[in-house]
Parts: structure tokens; C-alpha cells; sequence
């Protein structure tokens, strides 16, 4: 007899199944290449696969993957499966690279059209158990139970993903489901999948399942003597006997089909180094590459360069680190660590030697000037650390490079979040970092100087990558960006508590009163924020037509609730719009009320990170979803005050810069003399449009147009004219076709832009800002539709943040020495904080640098309002 610990192994793993449950595990935003290519999914099955290898040292292997949605199952019953969402777009393309590196790694991938991964499994464990091998299924397909027996094992995925898998044998399965493992199928078969969407008996779980089958010994005999089964479940079986006769045959999963090889033909092959090398550097995967080698009992014979460790760095003190500091040549990268919102160590390296020091005030006055000199200077995430040497009353100077915006403006779609993220980006290497959740760590985190170090070898793998162009827009554009946007979150800006508590306590009477009528409408409270209580009054108890469906029935959001009315009007429908209207303001107005800080001042957050076309968003509060142009937008930015012991606040923005922008890139004749003859930029395109003179172009007109003007630039449609505007298609196809008619090299302009991203792959700025558009080749058109719209805006969009940024810290060097200061910049305005005596200058200052920013073939048209609160200073 052959004990199990003789015999051979085979493993057989379903790839699909594993590699979807790793997508979802691990972010997606992460694990994505310069190229734009989605590797989440591949990385944790990668990663689970190799422990898997480690762990069972199998002499046998085999992934099998599905071809398709479409199987011999799917001929008989056409819903099977059939309430699965689309693939995810960032999942598509991840199987057939999936694929290349397991064939790279000499594993063998079967896939078989018209059967499933799990059939291949079921035939591959039933002829290897026959054969006298050891079989281990690892499976996420819970179908998969039925194959477990003495021979056979079900290595099973737990709820946290891939990295845990649980051990399914014969006694496991009693344990869990209380019948042996081939009768879990007819459990399956009662009480359905809704994986598969597969209905079973209505008000039939498991236990019930169970029950029945101890009772009768099979589901044969159980559905042979359904009539002796009372009650309501009784008459539930016999009404759905088909049902489970229908899902027992689907959930059986093949032992018998015919493949091109056999357990003997799967001996664990030689991987092919160099073809792993490859295929592993075009996924970026560094890190992954000598386990994948270490696991299958490889030798790298081209091992990379070992990772030099950091320096252990040296204790200074004040005057040390200063005068190290003065000595240094070239770069040196500094990191400050924070601690409450001031300095606590600084550490500093080049890329031999590493040097730290606790803050103190006599490192302060000693390391000061060489912080505030052009001594060039290398940081990961600078602005936190700008703004805590700034409350130390340090300012920093020579800022020659940031880690972490160099690495978003390569990457801007999926930027590394982290300095950890970029070490192994770009070095290959792990940075070293304590464990938070242990008590005492076993491994200790690297120190500031160390951080700095690794800081500075980053920097130097990103200067490799970074095209000329984009290298200059971080020097020249984000980097003086950094500065101006630290101070003004330090500035901050007077809100007053009064008046926005005052607003906060009248949304909330108008939000309860509104609430109160729409209870009314219906003749019974409801909880007007659940969706599924939504969903039973509108669509059940009023009847009102279906809105679009969603996984949990129709949607209830504010857009389609807004169409819902248009069709059909409800006063329900109406108070309850008009209620999240009031308790969403509510919300924004409370939010920033709380942010207000001892000073009477909000410090918003700027992220310069948090887009992909260069525009800044802010956070802790969020300054830009105050509504825009409402009476309400109007009482909130009322309550922004001039500070005490300032005159006013100024404001400035840009008149039409994008449509400025269109004229410039397009060179179209018209757009270029409407703006520099200063007329209306809207009735003039009116006037061409409807082929009447300006004067005679009417409001209608002139909101179709603008609409239109500005729909193109985000590469609306048709469609989503009509619907913007609420006319017919018709019309807004025509509407466009005389727009182009008139305005020719627009249409050449939006033609041609998309055009070349897909030639280029990327998009361009005026400046050089470049975006990724890999999607503009993929053969998903909804994917390509999609980068072609976001293609056509990216470089207008870009150049507008990249004017508005360099106009910002123009701005606020010419402020230093002066009293004024910038506090905000919201979407394309300004707002700056006058000193006494000083708005003449300051007026001045902001309109030349405005309009200097950029030097297009229209001129930039700059608007300043003046006033004691926000509001007031509207222009």
C-alpha cells in the first residue's frame, strides 16, 4: 500500500475563479504599470500561487481558466450565470498576461471551450486519484465540494481573498454542511446559487436541505416522496421539482472530458528564466520575481544587483548637522518628521552618507539658513513637511525635486501614494517599516535620515523616466507650487461660526418641514435616505415608472429622480429632491463650521495629487463643493470674511479660459476674433450659428450655444445635448452641425487631438503635462468611447490648471514682503487678503501675472471684485 506522504502530487488550480477574487482584494490603483495596465489581479494570484507551491510542493500542476460566459450549461438554461455584472474593465486583459507568465514559469494552463475551469478540475482529479496521486483542488467555485473524497482535497479561499485557503477533506465537509461531500450538490440543488442564479425551493435553506436529505439518504428519493412532505415548504418542493432536477445537472461538474493531456503529462516543468524576466518587467513586478523563482526551486542566473542597505546614520548635534549640511555637495534629500503639526526629527542624506537630529531650537537658529538657502533639496510629500518648518518659522528654499509628484506626474492615473510604493517601484527594494499593529515591532521602521536616503536613490530612478517635457512642469510649475499652497493652508481663511450655524439651524427647519410634506404626500413616514424604502414607495406604492436598474433594484439618485419628475410628476417626488437639497447643504455647511479652527480660521487641505489633468482639489474641508451661482452658494461664501487687520478681500478668475483655451489649441478664425475684439464670446457664436445678426441673438439661443460650446469640450454628444438642454436629438444634431459648419477647425481640433493620443498614447498640455490614454486602442469600445471623451478634454482642462498654478505662485512671490496674502484658490479664482493701503499693488500685481501666465493667440481676460466677505467680493 502507498501512503500518501509516497505518492505524487498534483495540483490543480482554477484561475479564473482565484485571479477575480484577487482583483477585488487588492486595490486596483496600486498594482497598475506606467502603461496604464491593470496587474491587481495578477499580482495576488501570483502571489497566492507561489506561497501555494511553497506550502504543498506539488510533482504535478495544471491552472485551467474558462474561455467564455458561454458553455454546454448555458445552452440549456440561458440564465444560468446570467445575473453576473460586465467584467470589470480593470479585470479585462489581466487573464491573457496572467496567462503568458504562468506558461513562462512552466506551468501548464488548460482551458477547454464549452466546458468550465471547474469541469477540467473535476476530469484532471478524477483521473489523478484513479492513477494513485495525491489531488489538491484549489478552487473558489463552491461547486467544487463534490469532488473532495479520500484522494482529493479542496484548498478553499476565506473571505479575506486569496492569501488564506481553507482545507477541505471528507470530514471538513461533514463538519461545515453535515452530509458528505458528493450530496453537497444536492444541497446546492434545494436551495439554489446565487452565484450561478440558480433559484431553488422558495423558504428551503440549508438546514432544511440537510434535514430532508438525512431523512430520505438522496435527492432522488426525496423528490420521489415529495408528496409526503407537509406544509408550506412541502408544496414549495413539488411546485419547483423541476428546478432542482434542472440545477442538479448543472451544478454536476464532468469528470470525463476529453483534454489534451493527462496527470502524468503535468511534472513540474523548468521555468524559462529570461521569458519571466520579461514578462515580469513589463508588468513591473520586481519585488515578485525572486520568489516566484525561490518557489519553484530555481536558480535567477542573472540575479539582480543586491539592494545596497542604508547606511546607518549618524546622531548629530545642531551645529554638526549644520555644518555637515553647508559641506554637502549637490542634492541632499531632507525628511521632517511631524508631530503635532511641528518638527520633531530631521534627517538628511546624500547618497553615501545619512545624518539626523532631534528639533530644538538650537537646530532651528543653526540649520536655518541652509533650509531657507538655494541649496538644492530633495523631498518625499514636501508640504506637510514645508508647513511644519513653517510654524517653526522656517522657510524653505531650493526645493529641486518631490518624490511623490515626480511619481504622479509619471503615473497620473494610478499614482504611488507612498515613498514605500515608490522604493519598490523603482528600486525593486522594500523599504523598512515597523508593523503599527504590533505592540513592539519586530522589524524597525527606517529613520528620517535613512527615509531621506532612499529619498534620493528614488529620485534618481524617476529622473530616468520622466520625459524632458514633464520634468519641466515639475520644476517649473508644481515644485513653486508647493510653496504658495503650504502657506496659504497655513494662512487659512475667517469664517464666521455665527452666520454658518445661523444658515445650518434654518436648512434644518426647512429639511424637517419638507420632510413632514412629503410624509404627507404619501400618508405615512418613510426613511427618506433608504433607498430600498424609496424604491417601495415610487415604483410599487405610486406606480411611477422605472428608473435605471441597478444590483439593488432601481436607482434612486438625484439625477434620476430629477428625469423621473420631468416624466412624471409627484409631489412626493419633488419634497424629496427638494429635502436632499436642503440636508445635502446642511451637510457642507456643518462640515465647515466644524473646521473652523481656534483662530476663527479654515485651514483646508490643497491636493495637488488628486487629479489626472493637473487641477487641485482640496480636503479637511472640502472647499469645492460649495454650490456655485445659488442664493445659497452666495450666504455660504458670505460667512468668509476679510481677516481681522486687513482691508478687504480681492477676488480673481478668468473669464471663459477654457473656451480661450479651445481658440488658441484649435486656431479657429472665428473663436480667435471674438476674443480679441472683446466681444461676447456666446452671442457672437450665436450670431454665426442661427445666422442672425449679435444683437438679435436671444437668451435661448445664447444658452444653446454656450451649452454647446463648452458640451464640446468635454466631447458631449448629441444625446447629451439634447438631454442637457431638454430638445429633441434632432435638434441638437443640428445645433451641432451648424456649429461646425461655422467653426471648422474646432471640429479639425477635437478630430485631431484624439487622433494623435492614440498615436502617442498620451495627451499634452500647452506646458508638456502628459496623460495616459492606453484605452483609446483597447478593443472594449465602451472603454475606448470613454478615454476618447476624457482624451478631448484632457489637454484643455490640464492647461487651464497649469495657467491658473502658475499664475498662483507668481502671485504669491510677489507678495512676499507685503502685508496681503493668497488664502484660496476655488476652481479658477483667486482669493487674497489685503492688507491696509496695499490694493493698489496688489491689484496690479494680480492682473499683470494673470494675464501673463500663458502666452496664447487670445488674450487671457482677468476679473477682480473687491469686498469685505467673499460674497461680496463677487465679480
Amino acid at each position: 500500500m502507498v501512503t500518501d506522504s509516497a505518492k505524487p502530487t498534483l495540483l490543480v488550480v482554477d484561475g479564473h475563479s482565484l485571479a477575480y477574487r484577487a482583483f477585488y482584494a487588492l486595490p486596483v490603483e496600486n498594482f497598475t504599470t506606467k502603461d496604464g495596465q491593470h496587474t491587481n489581479g495578477i499580482y495576488g494570484f501570483l502571489s497566492m500561487f507561489v506561497n501555494l507551491l511553497k506550502a504543498e510542493k506539488p510533482t504535478h500542476l495544471a491552472v485551467a481558466f474558462d474561455t467564455s460566459r458561454e458553455s454546454f450549461r448555458t445552452r440549456e438554461y440561458t440564465e444560468y450565470k446570467a445575473n453576473r455584472s460586465e467584467t470589470p474593465a480593470e479585470f479585462k486583459g489581466q487573464i491573457p498576461l496572467l496567462q503568458e507568465c504562468l506558461e513562462a514559469m512552466g506551468v501548464t494552463v488548460l482551458t477547454k471551450p464549452d466546458f468550465e475551469a471547474d469541469d477540467i478540475l473535476a476530469t484532471l482529479a478524477a483521473r489523478g486519484s484513479a492513477d494513485g496521486y495525491r489531488v489538491l483542488v484549489c478552487s473558489g467555485d463552491r461547486d467544487t465540494i463534490q469532488l473532495v473524497d479520500d484522494d482529493v482535497t479542496l484548498l478553499y479561499p476565506s473571505v479575506q481573498g486569496v492569501s488564506q485557503l481553507k482545507r477541505y477533506d471528507p470530514e471538513a465537509v461533514v463538519e461545515k454542511y453535515g452530509l458528505a461531500p458528493e450530496m453537497y450538490p444536492d444541497i446546492a440543488a434545494l436551495v439554489g446559487e446565487t452565484s450561478d442564479n440558480l433559484p431553488g425551493v422558495p423558504k428551503v435553506g440549508e438546514k432544511t436541505a440537510v434535514k430532508w436529505l438525512t431523512q430520505f439518504g438522496s435527492l432522488d428519493a426525496l423528490l420521489d416522496g415529495a408528496d409526503t412532505i407537509k406544509g408550506v415548504v412541502g408544496g414549495n418542493l413539488r411546485e419547483h421539482i423541476e428546478d432542482v432536477r434542472r440545477n442538479r445537472r448543472l451544478n454536476r461538474l464532468l469528470r470525463d472530458v476529453e483534454l489534451p493531456v493527462g496527470p502524468d503529462d503535468l511534472e513540474m516543468r523548468s521555468l524559462d528564466a529570461q521569458a519571466v524576466r520579461d514578462v515580469f518587467a513589463r508588468l513591473e513586478f520586481r519585488t515578485l520575481l525572486p520568489r516566484v523563482f525561490e518557489a519553484v526551486g530555481a536558480v535567477d542566473d542573472e540575479p539582480a544587483e543586491a539592494a545596497t542597505p542604508a547606511p546607518s546614520p549618524r546622531e548629530l548635534s545642531a551645529d554638526e548637522l549644520a555644518a555637515w549640511a553647508a559641506g554637502a555637495e549637490g542634492e541632499v534629500a531632507v525628511t521632517v518628521t511631524v508631530l503635532s503639526g511641528l518638527p520633531d526629527r530631521v534627517g538628511l542624506a546624500t547618497r553615501t552618507e545619512a545624518v539626523e537630529a532631534s528639533w530644538s531650537d538650537e537646530l532651528a537658529d543653526a540649520l536655518g539658513p541652509w533650509i531657507s538657502s538655494d541649496a538644492p533639496k530633495v523631498l518625499a510629500d514636501a508640504k506637510p513637511q514645508i508647513k511644519a518648518l513653517g510654524r517653526a518659522g522656517l522657510a524653505v528654499g531650493g526645493l529641486a525635486f518631490d518624490v511623490l509628484l515626480a511619481g504622479w506626474l509619471q503615473r497620473p492615473s494610478f499614482p504611488d501614494r507612498t515613498l514605500g510604493h515608490l522604493v519598490e517601484r523603482y528600486l525593486g527594494e522594500k523599504l523598512p517599516e515597523a508593523d503599527p499593529s504590533q505592540l513592539v515591532p519586530e522589524t524597525e521602521g527606517a529613520t528620517p535620515a535613512q527615509l531621506s536616503w532612499y529619498t534620493l536613490r528614488v529620485a534618481a530612478g524617476l529622473r530616468e523616466e520622466l520625459p524632458e517635457s514633464v520634468l519641466t512642469v515639475l520644476t517649473d510649475i508644481e515644485l513653486p507650487s508647493v510653496i504658495a499652497l503650504a502657506d496659504m493652508e497655513l494662512a487659512g481663511v475667517s469664517v464666521s461660526h455665527e452666520k454658518l450655524s445661523g444658515f445650518s439651524g434654518e436648512l434644518g427647519g426647512r429639511a424637517e418641514k419638507l420632510a413632514q410634506d412629503a410624509y404627507a404626500a404619501i400618508g405615512r413616514e418613510v426613511n427618506l435616505g433608504s433607498p430600498k424604502q424609496l424604491q417601495e414607495v415610487l415604483f410599487e406604492e405610486l406606480q411611477l415608472p422605472k428608473t435605471r436598474k441597478t444590483k439593488t433594484g432601481y436607482t434612486t439618485d438625484a439625477g434620476a429622480l430629477a428625469d423621473l419628475q420631468e416624466k412624471a410628476p409627484h409631489p412626493f417626488v419633488d419634497l424629496l429632491l427638494q429635502h436632499r437639497e436642503a440636508t445635502k447643504l446642511k451637510q457642507i455647511i456643518d462640515g465647515l463650521d466644524a473646521a473652523i479652527g481656534a483662530d476663527g480660521r479654515v485651514h483646508t487641505t490643497y491636493v495637488q495629487t488628486g487629479s489626472q489633468t493637473g487641477r487641485l482639489s482640496s480636503t479637511d474641508p472640502n472647499l469645492q463643493n460649495i454650490p456655485v451661482r445659488t442664493e445659497e452658494s452666495r450666504r455660504i461664501r458670505a460667512a468668509f470674511e476679510v481677516g481681522q487687520g486687513y482691508d478687504a478681500l480681492l477676488t480673481a478668475d478668468y473669464s471663459q479660459i477654457e473656451m480661450r483655451i479651445m481658440a488658441h489649441l484649435s486656431g479657429d478664425p472665428g473663436l480667435i476674433e471674438a476674443f480679441n475684439t472683446g466681444e461676447d464670446l456666446h452671442r457672437f457664436v450665436g450670431a454665426r450659428v442661427f445666422g442672425v445678426s449679435p444683437e438679435d441673438v436671444t437668451p435661448a439661443m445664447r444658452t444653446k450655444v454656450k451649452a454647446m460650446s463648452y458640451g464640446l469640450v468635454y466631447g458631449l454628444s448629441a444625446f447629451g445635448l439634447s438631454k442637457q438642454l431638454r430638445i429633441e436629438q434632432s435638434e441638437a444634431k443640428s445645433l451641432m452641425l451648424e456649429y461646425f459648419a461655422r467653426f471648422g477647425a474646432v471640429r479639425d481640433y477635437l478630430r485631431s487631438a484624439v487622433e494623435q493620443a492614440r498615436v502617442d498614447g498620451y495627451t499634452e498640455t500647452i506646458f508638456g503635462r502628459r496623460r495616459p490614454f492606453p484605452d483609446l486602442t483597447s478593443p472594449n469600445r465602451v472603454l475606448r468611447e470613454n478615454a476618447e471623451r476624457a482624451a478631448l478634454n484632457a489637454p484643455i482642462q490640464g492647461s487651464a490648471a497649469d495657467i491658473m498654478k502658475i499664475a498662483l505662485f507668481r502671485i504669491h512671490e510677489d507678495l512676499r514682503g507685503m502685508g496681503s496674502r493668497v488664502l484660496l484658490q476655488i476652481h479658477d479664482e483667486l482669493v487674497i487678503e489685503v492688507a491696509s493701503g496695499e490694493w493698489d499693488d496688489v491689484e496690479r500685481i494680480v492682473r499683470e501675472r494673470m494675464g501673463a501666465a500663458a502666452e496664447l493667440t487670445v488674450p487671457l481676460d482677468v476679473q477682480v471684485g473687491r469686498g469685505a466677505d467673499w460674497n461680496e467680493a463677487a465679480h
